[in-house]
Parts: structure tokens; C-alpha cells; sequence
């Protein structure tokens, strides 16, 4: 199940290694340009900082995520990458995280590096509280006018997110649901085996 962060989470992590000093910062990211903001603002807050390198991942379809990262001046793999890496342990999405350092003057490696940048992330992950998220099916059921309300009610009842009852011609009830199986046993209960649910794709929560 993959995860992500509150929009209002702020995690951030510090780590001093000989003499370098990380600053982890993570944030929810469900666009690039949310995350070219937090890479913003990090080079604002520790404008001292000799690189401020990063990495996100946005999308929830794992098979069309958008996957970037930076070593921002430092030697190649060893910063961006491993900043998504510990990103991609925690199965996390819609996450942005950028490390700023501060040269401490002795050098660390390339192995040193990359330790440093991810577990400086993974540190500020394990300091977050992170909410998973759910596919969502959507459904769309019709249901005569007269029966409309008590349809909802009972779906809320048995513990189904019914996000929409509108009227037309008839009334039509958007439901969302983790299992439609569950749902059309539900449906049909309800109707006397009378409602049709109508797939209406996907999302998620």
C-alpha cells in the first residue's frame, strides 16, 4: 500500500557527520511544481548551504509515476539517489524531499555520501505520521426519486462514502467503495435486487 504526508506535515531531520551538516525536509508534493517550491525554499532558509540536492515521487499509478532527482554539484549517484531510494523504501508517493549540506571540510566519500543523504531522509520519514493511500471504485447508481434518501441512508449505514445524490430525471448516488462486491451485495439488498451500479472509474484517497 503506498503512502504519502498530511499537506500540513512538516518533517525535517538533522545530522552532523564529520562535521557536514544535513538538513532533511520533506513535504506532500502532488505536482512538480510543489516540489520545485520546497527545493525554493530551502535554498531561501539555508542559503548558506552548498547544495541542496533532492528527489519526489508524484502519482499514485505506479506504473506512470513521476520519478526526479538532483546531486546538485555533488559527485554523481550520490545524492539524488539515494534521497528517492528512502523514499521508495516507505513505498511513499506524492512526497518531495530535498537535503541541504553544509561542507564540514573533510571529505566523506561517495559511500559516505549516500549514506549520509539517505538515511538523513529516512530520518525525518520515521519522524512523520503517514497516511496511506486507497483506491477508491466509484459508482453510480440510479434510483427513483421516492426511494433516493432512504438508498443513501442505508449506504452510509452499512459504512459506504456516498459523495453525491443528485437530481435529474432520476436521482443518481455516487458511492465510493474498496470493494465492489461488497457494495453490489449491499445494492442489492437495498433495491430488491432492482439497482444497477454503473463503474464510473477510480481514485484516490
Amino acid at each position: 500500500m503506498p503512502y504519502t504526508l498530511d499537506p500540513e506535515a512538516r518533517p525535517c531531520a538533522e545530522a552532523v557527520i564529520k562535521r557536514s551538516r544535513f538538513i532533511a525536509r520533506l513535504r506532500y508534493a502532488d505536482t512538480e511544481e510543489h516540489a520545485i517550491d520546497l527545493v525554493a525554499h530551502a535554498r531561501t532558509v539555508d542559503r548558506g548551504a552548498g547544495h541542496h540536492c533532492f528527489g519526489y515521487l508524484i502519482g499514485d499509478e505506479s506504473d506512470c509515476r513521476t520519478e526526479r532527482s538532483s546531486d546538485d554539484g555533488e559527485p554523481g549517484g550520490t545524492a539524488g539517489a539515494p534521497i528517492l531510494r528512502a523514499l521508495k523504501a516507505h513505498d511513499l508517493t506524492n512526497v518531495a524531499a530535498v537535503v541541504s549540506r553544509y561542507y564540514g571540510g573533510v571529505k566523506l566519500g561517495t559511500g559516505g555520501l549516500a549514506r549520509a543523504y539517505g538515511g538523513t531522509v529516512t530520518a525525518a520519514v520515521e519522524s512523520a505520521v503517514l497516511r496511506p493511500r486507497v483506491r477508491m471504485e466509484v459508482f453510480r447508481l440510479e434510483a427513483d426519486h421516492a426511494d433516493a434518501g432512504r438508498v443513501e441512508g442505508e449506504l452510509r449505514a452499512r459504512g459506504f462514502d456516498v459523495v453525491e445524490l443528485a437530481y435529474g430525471d432520476r436521482a443518481a448516488i455516487t458511492v465510493l467503495c474498496t470493494d465492489p462486491a461488497a457494495l453490489r451485495l449491499a445494492v442489492d439488498g437495498i433495491t430488491s435486487g432492482a439497482g444497477r451500479l454503473e463503474p464510473r472509474g477510480h481514485l484516490w484517497r
